[in-house]
């Protein structure tokens, strides 16, 4: 017998077993898939875009992605496509073969939801078309945890607009903020009143207001959203947000709202007006939190020594009386005394419209001033009292743990 017949007869079964290997594995793999493409409401999500594309109105752009494509878009997930960091996980840059560019949102955790509420809410956030709110282009569901890829929008956050290093300085001005401003708080009073069934955030703040190149604000990241019930009863649901953020009433008692986000929202209008972060880890116990501090400066009727410079400068005090009892407002206790998010958006407006007109420079008489804002007239004298302020001392709800 020749070395080769024996070298053959040696290697050919270590071959076969090796590719026979290769094959199990891969088909475990495919059955690994395709299970975590059924729990997660795969079959129904497809039914409901082939229903949808029947339709007069086409297939709204909506795609399942396959764990490969998104592989290949981020570069095999590559730490140097990372765009930010999450409570809910990690958002990566992607590129799709038809060089879209493209933001995937690889979830840590997910919340245990039934197959087909999880595969309706994804289609129905879909649906989301307006030109301040992030679009949900598809999701890849062959994965334990659904990851999610939104419309790339290329220039950072809110947050690190306000606190980060090429911050909003002093060329932007105060009216590109409150314009900021009006756009999330439309895209959110949309959400909430033209959305079909309505939906609520969950967790509004600076880091998920996201800028374009024009520093349109796109409000982004609804992996804390919830579709608003249908019925009478509230929504209860395990707290999820962003500690600084999060509405008090809530805190308490589960039960998620859309004046929870109309809370979450003042928070981010103090963080316009103060460039102060919500909740700071170090320093005495009560200037951690932002609320907190101008809560017992108005009470002392000090808050606007906490606002910006520059916004005091850029501001008339009619104006500067009226932004920050619109903050009160939307920072009370009580869910059902504070505004709407149109109510917020329109006064937003407003004062934008306001503070852009000539008069607001000039000495303008009360009636104009009031003609100007429109403003009812228990407004127009409106004066920071005790009674307008949440007591926290009498009161621990609103504490934090640190």
């Amino acid at each position: 017998m020749s070395y080769s017949g024996v070298s053959v007869g040696v290697f050919l079964p270590f071959f076969m077993s090796f590719w026979l290997y290769l094959g199990l594995q891969k088909r475990r793999l495919i059955r690994r898939k395709h299970k975590f493409f059924e729990l997660n409401g795969g079959v129904f999500l497809q039914q409901q875009i082939r229903n949808y594309s029947d339709t007069s109105k086409g297939g709204g752009g909506f795609k399942i992605f396959t764990k490969e494509e998104l592989e290949k878009a981020t570069n095999n997930f590559a730490a140097g496509r990372v765009l930010g960091h999450g409570g809910h996980g990690i958002v990566y840059k992607g590129v799709l073969e038809d060089k879209t560019v493209v933001a995937v949102k690889k979830s840590k955790t997910t919340e245990e939801v039934p197959t087909k509420e999880f595969a309706r809410e994804m289609f129905i956030l879909s649906q989301i078309n307006h030109k301040n709110v992030v679009k949900l282009l598809g999701c890849c569901l062959e994965v334990e945890v659904p990851m999610l890829v939104y419309e790339f929008v290329s220039n950072g956050t809110l947050y690190h607009y306000i606190h980060g290093s090429r911050g909003l300085d002093s060329d932007t001005g105060f009216n590109t903020c409150l314009r900021i401003a009006v756009e999330a708080a439309e895209a959110l009073a949309y959400m909430h009143s033209s959305a079909s069934p309505p939906i609520l955030h969950g967790d509004v703040k600076t880091a998920n207001i996201l800028l374009d190149d024009k520093l349109t604000a796109k409000v982004s990241d609804f992996g804390a959203s919830k579709l608003a019930p249908t019925d009478e009863a509230k929504m209860a649901t395990l707290v999820q947000g962003t500690c600084g953020y999060l509405d008090p009433e809530y805190l308490m008692t589960c039960r998620l709202t859309d004046k929870s986000d109309v809370y979450s929202f003042g928070v981010v209008l103090l963080e316009l007006l103060t460039r102060k972060k919500a909740l700071y880890f170090d320093g005495p116990e009560e200037d951690r939190s932002l609320v907190l501090c101008f809560m017992m400066a108005v009470k002392v009727g000090q808050h606007q020594d906490l606002l910006d410079s520059q916004v005091r400068d850029e501001m008339t005090i009619k104006a500067l009386e009226e932004i920050t009892h619109l903050v009160m407002r939307c920072l009370n206790m009580s869910g059902e005394e504070r505004p709407t998010m149109k109510e917020v958006a329109e006064r937003l407006e407003m004062l934008r419209r306001y503070h852009n007109h000539p008069w607001a420079q000039a000495d303008a008489n009360p009636e104009e001033e009031q003609s100007l804002l429109a403003m009812e007239p228990h407004n127009v004298n409106y004066k920071f009292t005790q009674d307008c302020v949440l007591d926290f001392e009498a009161s621990s709800t609103y504490s934090y743990s640190l």
